[in-house]
């Protein structure tokens, strides 16, 4: 594959001239791909590991040049995520992706942070279509976005292209923002988009949020297993790193991990109107400076001006942290973190509240040692969240404790940090009948009390799934996530947050089926 890749690139640069009258009636489509950019648009984000939005786009820009054959399409989780863009609701990234070039997005769960009306507020401002076929207004029926576009190229080659988006937006985002809309059997929306496209078109290609993760009911690997006739699956939402793509039933599904770390390509060779050949490959920074050494004028230019009106704002110094914490995503998705413990202390600390729960996918960022900014208190909440304290018996605690370990070891947004409490949990057994041990401030819980636990609206929204969490009985509204946090490291500080809350039983023994 590693050959591959000098051969695409040199393609690329040398060859690609060349590619649009091919002799032997071959045609050679090049599909760049993005997915879950979480507004991560500059290449010092993350640490410098992204690649960034105006670099990718000078690449993506230099291919277009020599040929009408290349497209750039998007898998959502686009428009939220960092505090230069969610500041505006998304309006600041709005002229940057118009800027790239970006020829398709399909939207994601977090796409829908601001509301599901902003989103297509947001999409009417783009010069490129939003793909999705199984978002529908739950009152008229009708779609919110377009379901298809087909593009035709100078040869006559014709490439259908629909978008799909996970059902679990329900409860991926606050499900206070999509109340409106309803979110369609992703497996029988596939199949009647195939049905539409597939006969007239020679490619047909999916754009859709959905994942390969196996705690999710609706993946992309089983759309591809039961809806034949895909050709490729541009994929997003679990965050999935395929260097070479994944072959299901002859769809080639690929995705490029997250937050622009990789810019994914895909040459799609066609003879007669026939594929012959589909190949993958992941591009790392030094590829994208290959195809094109200087970034965007444009974009480059809109992001110094944004950052130039944003940085005082996040750059002040609101709070002083004694350790850097971290936010890896396996981390806290998979088990206890400090991150989390801290922020579910700074939750309880302000309530008063008998326990706290803080989901691993609510938090987004590190924390960083010694000065803390509004940015990246920020960056750590990026969602706007606010708090919110409810009444709730040991009973629905149990529940809900075995719904944050439900899929253990497979990463889970809505894995659980706790305050007030401790609980072990064995993940040999079966679902539903893991979690033992539970302590409240010390105490065995009882079935029958009513505690009170603070929150975020997201979790008592339903978020991730909570469904016992829906009907609780509010009995207290607070501020945000990232105004209490900076509140409680200025006032109390960060002792006690070290692990020891969550006791997993015969790790062992699934690490080493795991290993296996």
């Amino acid at each position: 594959m590693k050959q591959f890749k000098f051969l695409l690139i040199t393609l690329i640069i040398l060859v690609l001239p060349k590619i649009s009258s091919a002799a032997d009636g071959t045609d050679k489509l090049i599909i760049f791909h993005t997915n879950d950019m979480h507004a991560r648009v500059m290449a010092e984000d993350d640490n410098g590991q992204s690649i960034g939005l105006a670099e990718m786009a000078a690449a993506v820009k230099a291919v277009k040049s020599n040929s009408n054959k290349v497209f750039w399409f998007d898998a959502g989780d686009t428009l939220h995520g960092m505090p230069r863009i969610n500041i505006s609701r998304g309006e600041n990234i709005i002229p940057l992706l118009n800027a790239a070039g970006i020829d398709a997005l399909s939207p994601g769960n977090h796409d829908f942070n601001y509301g599901s009306a902003q989103l297509e507020a947001l999409s009417k401002k783009m010069l490129f279509p939003v793909l999705s076929s199984n978002i529908v207004d739950k009152n008229t029926g009708k779609r919110l976005f377009r379901a298809y576009r087909i593009y035709k190229l100078d040869s006559g080659v014709k490439i259908g292209v629909f978008g799909l988006t996970t059902p679990e937006c329900a409860y991926k985002t606050n499900p206070a923002n999509v109340t409106n809309v309803e979110f369609l059997n992703p497996i029988d929306t596939a199949r009647e988009m195939v049905k539409k496209l597939r006969n007239r078109c020679d490619v047909v290609i999916a754009i859709m949020h959905m994942g390969v993760d196996e705690s999710s009911e609706f993946t992309s690997t089983r759309i591809a297993r039961e809806v034949p006739g895909i050709d490729l699956i541009v994929d997003g939402h679990s965050h999935t790193t395929l260097p070479e793509g994944l072959t299901v039933n002859n769809t080639l599904i690929v995705q490029t991990g997250w937050h622009e770390y990789k810019l994914g390509c895909v040459e799609i060779a066609l003879r007669d109107h026939k594929i012959i050949s589909k190949k993958a490959e992941l591009l790392n920074a030094d590829d994208v400076k290959k195809l094109a050494p200087i970034p965007d004028e444009k974009i480059a230019y809109a992001l110094a001006t944004m950052e130039e009106r944003n940085e005082k704002l996040f750059n002040e110094v609101v709070a002083q942290s004694d350790k850097y914490l971290t936010s890896e995503r396996l981390i806290l998705r998979r088990g206890e973190s400090e991150i989390g413990n801290l922020c579910a202390d700074a939750l309880r600390w302000r309530t008063g509240a008998d326990i706290a729960i803080m989901n691993g996918g609510g938090m987004r960022s590190d924390l960083p040692e010694g000065d803390v900014t509004r940015g990246d208190i920020m960056a750590i909440f990026p969602f706007g969240n606010t708090i919110r304290v409810a009444e709730i018996d040991g009973k629905t605690i149990r529940a809900m404790l075995e719904h944050s370990v439900f899929g253990y070891p497979a990463s889970f947004g809505g894995f659980l940090d706790v305050s007030g409490m401790t609980f072990s949990f064995d993940p040999a057994n079966p679902v539903g009948e893991r979690v033992e041990n539970i302590f409240i401030n010390g105490k065995p819980i009882d079935d029958n009390k009513i505690y009170t636990m603070a929150a975020t609206d997201f979790a008592f929204s339903g978020g991730d799934d909570y469904d016992m969490l829906k009907n609780l009985k509010i009995v207290g509204e607070y501020d945000t996530c990232e105004g209490v946090l900076t509140d409680y490291l200025n006032k109390v500080g960060m002792s006690g947050i070290g692990l020891g809350r969550i006791n997993v039983l015969r790790e062992a023994e699934i690490d080493q089926r795991e290993a296996a």
